[in-house]
C-alpha cells in the first residue's frame, strides 16, 4: 500500500464521514441513487431529497416500476433532471435483463444510463469492495493538488494523467474506506476555496501547497461568455388550478410539468387556441432569471385569470389543470415552482 494511502486511511479513521444515511448498509441500490444524486450536488442538500426518495422507492425493482412523473417529483429541486431520467431507466434494465440484482461487473454497469466509470467504480468499491480508482470532482481536486497536475480535467491529456494517478495510489486493500476516504478529503478539507491545507493528511507531499499554487488546481474550464435567451411563461388561473403542460422528454426540463411558453404567439393567440377563451385581462409579472450551466434565462411571466367556465380540458398526460392545494403532477423545475408558489400567496392557497 502507498504512503499516500496509508497516510489517507489514517486519517478517515479519526475524521472521516462514516453517518450518512447511504452508508447505513453496503447495498449497491441505496449507494448508487446516492452517488447520482451528490453530482454536482452538495450533501447536506442530498440528504433530505436521499431520504425521501428511498422511502418511496426502497428497492431498484420500486424504482423501476414507479411512474416516471413519481420520480421526477421526488426530483423536484435537485436540478440536473437527465439524473433522474437516467436513473429511472437504469432501474427499468436492471429489472428486466438483471431479475432485479444490481449487476457487480464494472462494464455491466458502466453499460447502464447515466452511469460513468468512476460512478460504476465508486458503487463497487463501496459495496462490495472491489479494486477500481475512483475520479470524481472532489477525488481530481486532491490528486491535482498533489502531484501539481496542470490544466482543465476535461481536456484528455489532464485526464488520461488523473487517471494514472488515481490508479497508482488506489490500494489492493482496504479499497471501500480508501474511496470514501478520498472523496471525503476532497469535500472537507482539500475544498475548492479556502482549503484547510495545514490539516490535510498528505501535505508533506503535496506539490502545490509546497509551492504555494493550492488555487491554481485544478485547471479552470476555458471561460466562454454564456448566451442570455428569454422566453414568455403564461399562467392560466382558473379560480383555484393552474394550467401546466408536461415538456417533451428531449430537452430542457425534459418529462417535467411546467407553465406553457408562448414562444412566438400573442397570449389572445394562444389563449384562444389552446383554452378557448378570449383574453380580457392579463398581468406581466416580474421578470425572473434562472441560469443553466451554459446560458441563463429570463421568463417572463404573464398571468390570465380565467374566469369562465373552461371549455377545453386538459387530457391529462400531456397537460393538466392543476389545483394548487395538491401536490403536483409529476417533477416541476424550480423557476416553474416559484412562479406556482407566487400565484398560490396572489390566491390566498395554501397546500394541505
Amino acid at each position: 500500500m502507498s504512503d499516500f494511502a496509508t497516510r489517507l486511511l489514517d486519517w478517515f479513521e479519526r475524521h472521516g464521514r462514516k453517518d450518512l444515511p447511504w452508508q447505513r448498509n453496503n447495498d449497491p441500490y441505496c449507494i448508487w441513487v446516492s452517488e447520482i444524486m451528490l453530482q454536482q450536488t452538495q450533501v447536506q442538500t442530498v440528504i433530505p431529497y436521499y431520504q425521501e426518495f428511498m422511502a418511496s422507492f426502497p428497492t431498484v425493482t420500486a424504482l423501476a416500476d414507479a411512474p416516471q412523473d413519481e420520480v421526477l417529483r421526488h426530483w423536484s429541486g435537485l436540478g440536473y433532471y437527465a439524473r433522474a431520467r437516467n436513473l429511472h431507466h437504469a432501474a427499468g434494465i436492471v429489472r428486466d435483463e438483471h431479475g432485479g440484482a444490481f449487476p457487480n461487473d464494472i462494464d455491466e454497469l458502466v453499460a447502464l444510463p447515466g452511469i460513468g466509470r468512476s460512478t460504476a467504480a465508486a458503487v463497487l468499491s463501496l459495496a462490495h469492495g472491489q479494486r477500481h480508482p475512483i475520479l470524481d470532482g472532489n477525488v481530481k481536486r486532491v490528486l491535482a493538488r498533489h502531484e501539481a497536475i496542470g490544466g482543465w480535467p476535461g481536456k484528455t491529456a489532464v485526464s488520461a494523467a488523473l487517471w494514472e494517478t488515481a490508479e497508482r495510489n488506489t490500494p489492493e486493500t482496504a479499497t471501500a474506506a480508501y474511496t470514501q476516504a478520498i472523496m471525503d478529503l476532497g469535500a472537507t478539507l482539500c475544498t475548492r476555496s479556502n482549503p484547510a491545507c495545514e490539516r490535510c493528511p498528505v501535505n508533506e507531499d503535496c506539490q502545490a501547497f509546497a509551492a504555494g499554487t493550492v488555487a491554481d488546481y485544478p485547471g479552470r474550464k476555458p471561460k466562454k461568455e454564456k448566451p442570455l435567451r428569454q422566453t414568455t411563461m403564461l399562467i392560466a388561473n382558473n379560480d383555484s388550478s393552474v394550467y401546466l403542460e408536461r415538456r417533451p422528454e428531449a430537452g430542457i426540463w425534459g418529462g417535467l410539468w411546467s407553465l406553457p411558453e408562448l414562444g412566438e404567439r400573442s397570449v389572445e393567440d394562444w389563449c384562444a387556441e389552446r383554452l378557448d377563451i378570449a383574453v380580457t385581462d392579463t398581468e406581466a409579472w416580474q421578470m425572473l432569471r434562472h441560469s443553466f450551466s451554459h446560458y441563463d434565462l429570463d421568463i417572463q411571466p404573464i398571468l390570465v385569470r380565467v374566469d369562465a367556465p373552461l371549455s377545453k380540458v386538459a387530457d391529462g398526460d400531456t397537460a393538466t389543470w392543476h389545483r394548487l392545494d395538491e401536490l403536483p403532477p409529476g417533477g416541476i423545475a424550480a423557476p416553474v415552482k416559484k412562479l406556482i408558489d407566487q400565484l398560490k400567496k396572489s390566491s390566498n392557497v395554501t397546500h394541505n
